[in-house]
């Protein structure tokens, strides 16, 4: 696990490749399966994308990580949230209890969930005023979020809870993409109309006063960032070095990777989009990323709801793919030339 922002670069410097072998071999059984090729469209993209990672002509999904990260943010102090810092622990201790959106889908999807606390009684620091963390502090998450993922696992899914993390977002978004603040800023959990400007003035000013490192995204990602999302950075590191797929949520969980993918342009290889995000800021950032969502429902809870509510469809992709019967063995004539 990486000690320095040298260890970390040097990392995202030689990220392991998919297993090609088994993905030809996905697609040749693919190709003989009772359908015309292509007609499961984006189920077939992700049963060949699962072989791929997972070296596995068939893959399977029989673990499944839900990991959610939960963190609190200096910037609150801003006036940006609607809802208090105090909130993040709530929702944390309502995730144990069982009682969240997350702990539902979870069971529906068959996943399992872990949570994971970081120093919620020790906020970063305001950005628009002084780097969110040090070296030492961002790199302590981000061993922290590696640590959770099984090398066992044949899935990871990656989200978050922490107030004042739209904001955190759209400061990163801002900084990597530039554009105007209120570009990437939206309500988040529902701020009114001065929040809302609130929040643009606090991006501009984490962009401003942060300057002279936006030629660095992993400064960028130290800077404006929080615990959580380096722990979300951390986890889809590990997962990259240990070959497992990974499912992103929504807004917060790509402004996390966003960072990692400007150091190192192939670093999301192993990853999709679960779904696109009711905050305005997320579809602009996954254009930027290069993502093309599984789904689009109008969501904006985070805590991975969108990453576990797409897991089905997964599960269906690998179905088809494991369990449909080839041309030869259904007796289906194919396609004449």
């Amino acid at each position: 696990m990486p000690q320095s922002q040298e260890d970390l670069r040097r990392l995202l410097a030689d990220l392991p490749t998919a297993n090609a072998q088994a993905q030809a071999d996905a697609k040749a059984r693919n190709d003989m399966l009772t359908k015309p090729q292509g007609a499961l469209g984006k189920l077939e993209d992700l049963a060949l994308w699962l072989a791929a990672w997972q070296g596995r002509e068939v893959p399977r999904l029989d673990k499944v990580q839900v990991l959610v990260f939960a963190g609190n943010h200096g910037v609150v102090a801003q006036g940006v949230s609607a809802f208090p810092a105090e909130v993040t622990a709530q929702m944390v201790a309502n995730f144990a209890a069982g009682g969240a959106a997350i702990n539902q889908l979870c069971e529906m999807a068959g996943a399992e969930l872990k949570v994971l606390a970081l120093d919620l009684d020790q906020p970063t620091a305001d950005f628009t005023q002084e780097p969110a963390l040090s070296w030492e502090a961002f790199l302590a998450a981000l061993r922290r979020g590696m640590a959770q993922v099984d090398s066992a696992a044949d899935l990871v899914c990656i989200g978050e809870m922490g107030i004042g993390n739209t904001t955190v977002s759209a400061a990163l978004a801002h900084a990597l993409y530039g554009g105007a603040a209120q570009d990437w800023t939206g309500r988040g959990t529902g701020v009114d109309d001065a929040g809302l400007a609130r929040k643009a003035e606090a991006v501009a000013q984490g962009r401003a006063r942060h300057g002279d490192i936006l030629d660095d995204p992993l400064e960028i990602a130290r800077c404006l960032g929080g615990r959580e999302l380096a722990a979300m950075a951390g986890a889809a590191l590990a997962a990259r070095r240990a070959r497992i797929p990974l499912l992103i949520d929504g807004y917060v969980a790509s402004a996390a990777l966003a960072p990692l993918q400007a150091a190192a342009p192939d670093f999301l290889e192993h990853c999709w989009a679960a779904h696109v995000s009711a905050e305005p800021g997320h579809v602009r950032l996954l254009q930027r990323m290069g993502l093309s969502p599984l789904l689009d429902l109008g969501m904006r809870l985070g805590e991975a709801s969108g990453a576990a509510a797409a897991i089905p469809l997964l599960r269906a992709a690998l179905a088809t793919h494991a369990g449909m019967a080839s041309f030869a063995d259904a007796g289906v004539a194919e396609k004449s030339d």
